[in-house]
């Protein structure tokens, strides 16, 4: 099956995509639907954070209809890879069916954005989602990465603030990735980071899921291809032999180290305060607001290590990420469902 397209037995669905645009600025798009919820149950949400995090445009609309709809035959299979959301009086998203193009059309009184997706870059060479062979599970959360990079033609209009000329229109570059589940995890976090220019990248997502802490994270590079995932991945009771983590939202750090029996990756994430936004979360009765803090300002470092069957650890990689993405929800995030927004 393709992890993309929509999921109609699922309680909610989500497609998130980040925008990287010419100025240095990026703009998140996010479209979701809760099935059966009884209000607040569409949502588009639509935030352009210039590039020094300040003055933050956003606007979170609850749709009264949200419309998720695949390209099949007379007999209901599958044709290709294509499918549209569809919000009636406000704008599309759609994914073309040879999984190579996205077209994105979104009009209101309050912005206008239009743009073209081409050539997308898969999670890896040997898996095309995050969770493996993980996704067939029956869990209650899945996550699943449809581009790390993909090019993008667009055109942008907010009337209401100064938007640097080069970010009207032109060139840029997006993230697209999405969310199915029965449930929103009860705390996560989520990094992405991506050097356009040589093909580096890191991302990651986990948190509390079915009593357990589960993490799903992929480091990219020109020479290293690295995955890490349950079984190493995760962690009960607080205890692992392979995991370890902590999360900060007090200074806004998270430091994560996972490893298998011959690589291991330690991440640190910090962002400076004052660069967050809040985000809207689902659940079946409904979005709950302010449930997710998350920054464009983050700065990533990773170290890579390997190591012989009983050899010491030898340090093999050293990265660092500017102008990354950070999240904190849930649990790892105090302010998650208060009406005063913090960052």
């Amino acid at each position: 099956m393709d992890h993309h397209r929509p999921h109609p037995t699922s309680v909610f669905e989500g497609y998130y995509s980040k925008f990287s645009l010419p100025s240095g600025a990026h703009l998140a798009l996010v479209i979701c639907k809760i099935r059966g919820a009884p209000s607040r149950s569409n949502m588009v949400s639509f935030t352009y954070v210039p590039r020094n995090g300040k003055g933050i445009y956003q606007k979170e609309i609850w749709a009264d209809s949200l419309q998720m709809v695949s390209e099949d035959d007379s007999q209901g299979r599958a044709k290709g890879k294509g499918f549209i959301l569809n919000v009636p009086n406000l704008g599309f998203a759609k994914w073309d069916a040879d999984g190579r193009t996205t077209e994105y059309e979104l009009w209101s009184g309050d912005f206008t954005f239009k743009a073209k997706a081409r050539n997308p870059t898969p999670w890896s060479t040997s898996t095309n989602t995050p969770e493996a062979l993980l996704v067939h599970l029956p869990l209650p959360l899945h996550w699943h990465v449809q581009s790390l990079d993909s090019d993008v033609s667009f055109e942008l209009d907010i009337p209401s603030i100064d938007v640097p000329p080069e970010d009207l229109s032109g060139q840029a570059k997006v993230h697209d990735e999405k969310n199915w589940a029965h449930s929103f995890p009860s705390a996560h976090m989520w990094l992405q980071a991506r050097d356009y220019d040589n093909g580096r990248g890191f991302c990651c997502a986990g948190g509390q899921i079915l009593g357990l802490e589960a993490f799903l994270l992929g480091y990219r590079s020109e020479d290293l291809n690295l995955d890490f995932r349950p079984p190493f991945a995760v962690r009960l009771a607080g205890l692992s032999p392979f995991m370890t983590y902590s999360t900060d939202w007090e200074n806004r750090t998270f430091h994560l180290s996972v490893q298998s029996f011959r690589q291991k990756i330690e991440v640190k994430a910090s962002a400076p305060k004052g660069t967050f936004f809040s985000l809207s979360a689902p659940f079946p009765e409904g979005f709950r607001v302010n449930y997710l803090g998350q920054s464009f300002n983050a700065t990533i470092e990773v170290k890579v290590f390997e190591s012989g069957w009983f050899g010491p650890w030898r340090l093999v990689r050293e990265d660092r990420f500017e102008d990354a993405s950070l999240e904190f929800g849930g649990g790892y995030y105090p302010p998650a469902g208060s009406a005063q927004r913090f960052n």
